[in-house]
């Protein structure tokens, strides 16, 4: 390291709708001349990591922050098999955007976490096509289906690293900056659907409505008559399994840098809310960045 610049790795973490954050993280760092040869991420990150490395990150953020519930909904593709989402429609949506040669081809050097199903193990998926990696990373269980994959059958990576500080380093990286957006979970009422409740919600679509029936949250405030829904039970129960491994593994394998967005009010579906955790990742980064500056020299 001392006869050449060091090797940045960016580590972009799981968090569903918060993952949005990771645009305003990104904008910081560049706007501070810090721009990271590697990134890596698991589940939202590899999909905002994989359009960062492609060079795609304004196109990604003029469509997020245009996006309405009803563009959400439209997205979503209802199946029961696996999961409730197929989710083609997302991976017809990102084939657009990117023009995918494989993830060798990216502009930076990149690559996502994905978990077997049948054994548990960490996949890390470093070549191939782009959307084929991240479909597989953000299969996040009970919604998204399963992915299968030269003879594997891979689900979120969030479920083994959520912040893929490790993955970052066996790339090469020297220094790696880590995002966390799943630190401040616990102890929160987290709802996979807040949108429900929303005057964003069309009245009188019959695909909404199809899919509130299955993914409406309820007010559990305790006692068995306010029992929460089954995705409200497997939502939550996710969130505090990716807190714990995340603590877990970011003691074993601690980055450099952490830059821990505070995105409590965003659910897993909120996607529509884009401006809310782009801003906040933003925030979160320019706290950061004076550590950050004194790390890099």
């Amino acid at each position: 390291m001392k006869n050449r610049h060091p090797r940045i790795g960016l580590a972009l973490g799981s968090g569903s709708a918060r993952g949005w954050s990771h645009i305003g993280v990104i904008r910081v760092l560049e706007e501070a001349g810090i721009s990271p040869e590697i990134v890596c991420g698991t589940s939202i990150g590899s999909l905002v990591g994989a359009v960062y490395a492609a060079g795609k990150l304004d196109s990604l953020e003029l469509w997020v922050k245009e996006l309405n519930w009803q563009g959400v909904v439209g997205l979503l593709d209802l199946k029961m098999g696996g999961g409730l989402i197929e989710g083609s429609k997302l991976v017809g949506f990102l084939r657009q955007q990117l023009d995918d040669q494989g993830i060798e081809q990216l502009a930076k050097s990149f690559a996502c976490v994905a978990t077997d199903l049948a054994n548990g193990r960490e996949i890390w998926l470093r070549e191939g096509p782009v959307v084929d990696a991240v479909r597989a990373s953000l299969a996040l269980p009970g919604l998204f289906r399963p992915v299968w994959r030269e003879g594997q059958l891979l689900v979120d990576g969030g479920l083994v690293n959520p912040v893929p500080v490790s993955l970052c380093r066996a790339m090469g990286a020297d220094i790696v900056i880590a995002v966390d957006l799943n630190w401040d979970l616990l102890g929160q009422r987290q709802r996979i659907a807040s949108a429900a409740q929303s005057s964003e919600v069309p009245a009188n679509n019959g695909k909404f409505n199809a899919l509130l029936a299955k993914l409406r949250p309820s007010a559990w405030l305790g006692g068995e008559a306010n029992m929460p829904s089954m995705l409200d039970v497997v939502s939550t129960s996710l969130n505090i399994m990716q807190v714990r491994i995340s603590q877990s593994r970011l003691a074993g394998e601690p980055a450099d840098a952490i830059i821990r967005p505070k995105l409590p009010g965003i659910a897993a579906l909120d996607f529509h809310r884009a401006e809310i955790a782009i801003s906040e990742g933003a925030r979160a980064a320019r706290h950061a960045l004076p550590f950050i500056k004194e790390l890099l020299g």
